[in-house]
């Protein structure tokens, strides 16, 4: 019997975000013996182990419902991070911050400002929100901050700026990012998100937090998802001024957080011997990749991130298909605005290796 309710017209423009098969499945589809999965961008180094250890404790206690409010969770990471407690928000991962923002402060018809090739979900959430996404084009990979001030209209709320940049892996030179800040006026909300805040070593990456006390509109996001590794758990936060904060809160569920998720947090904050670990591994990953990349012939976007975009000059999904049947899983970038690349997350260094053998074993004369 076919479903006569109609959903909400918006969504008849709308296409959901495209889950892929399981690694299990793709295996016994393909009858690949081994699969090395490089295509999402997760911290393929785990999580800490303290954070198991408490995680255990906790399962004596999941009737309870969670806190709220992260009490916990915002005393430990306002310490560590030197802001107010008031100017934390903890999320379901970023994405609910993303969502709630949204919520909270763009009515129907505002424009929000954003890259072309960026987080596609600033785009879906603002379009069912009933906003206005303005597309600005990436300048060689990296947000036009330029570009982006001249769209500035009467109707603009709010500019996205997702530094390091998903799915490039670029930033936005210090200088440029702070002198961008200044001269967006106060009343449109500046969405920096830093979801890959903790991967970016270079000199020339803006340290935010500081900006936050001239700077009121500002909203510095990040994430339990990468470095940490708990993107399973889904936990994320937001620093901003408290009056944005209170706003959030008006329009989140009540528990919106595990209690799990607000656990591993704690510990996983405590744990920075780990934390720098991982930031180690990724700096030997990374630089192993760009040399051996270079040595191939292969260019890339210059990446502060834990993945890294790479120009094959042949069609994406041939490429990763081809790349699939040696065992080594990729992300074709054609759906993500670049034909001709693909998107490789930086992995062990077993892993890496395999991957640059694997590209040897290209027919790149097609």
């Amino acid at each position: 019997m076919a479903v006569k309710v109609k959903s909400r017209d918006i969504l008849q423009h709308i296409a959901a975000y495209p889950l892929g098969k399981s690694l299990e499945e793709i295996q016994l589809e393909l009858g690949i013996p081994t699969l090395r999965n490089m295509s999402e961008i997760e911290n393929v180094f785990g999580c800490s182990p303290k954070v198991k250890e408490q995680l255990m404790q906790k399962l004596d206690h999941l009737f309870n419902y969670p806190d709220g409010s992260a009490r916990c969770l915002s005393e430990k990471l306002g310490s560590f991070l030197g802001v107010g407690q008031s100017q934390l928000f903890i999320g379901n991962g970023s994405d609910e911050i993303i969502r709630l923002l949204l919520r909270a402060f763009l009515n129907s018809g505002e424009e929000a400002i954003m890259a072309e090739i960026t987080f596609p979900r600033y785009k879906t959430n603002v379009t069912i929100e009933g906003g206005k996404p303005v597309i600005v084009p990436l300048k060689n990979g990296v947000h036009d901050l330029d570009a982006m001030l001249a769209h500035i209209t009467e109707q603009t709320k709010m500019i996205f700026v997702c530094n390091p940049n998903n799915p490039t892996g670029t930033i936005v030179e210090k200088e440029s990012l702070q002198g961008f800040i200044e001269k967006v006026p106060d009343h449109i909300l500046i969405i920096l998100d830093e979801a890959y805040y903790e991967y970016a070593t270079s000199n020339e990456y803006l340290q935010s937090i500081p900006l936050l006390t001239e700077h009121s509109n500002l909203v510095i996001l990040r994430t339990f998802s990468k470095v940490y590794g708990l993107a399973g758990l889904r936990i994320g936060y937001g620093i901003m001024d408290s009056f944005i904060t209170s706003e959030l809160t008006k329009v989140k569920e009540v528990f919106n957080v595990n209690q799990l998720a607000q656990a591993a947090a704690v510990i996983a904050i405590e744990d920075q011997e780990f934390r720098k670990q991982c930031i180690f591994h990724n700096e030997e990953g990374r630089s192993y990749l760009e040399k051996e990349l270079a040595t191939l012939g292969y260019s890339f976007f210059p990446t502060q991130a834990n993945f890294m975009m790479v120009h094959t000059g042949r069609d994406g999904n041939e490429v990763a298909q081809e790349l699939l049947m040696q065992g080594i899983m990729v992300k074709s970038a054609v759906g993500l605005g670049y034909k001709e690349s693909i998107r490789v997350t930086i992995s062990s260094m077993e892993d890496n290796r395999n991957f640059i053998e694997a590209l040897k074993n290209l027919d790149m004369s097609r």
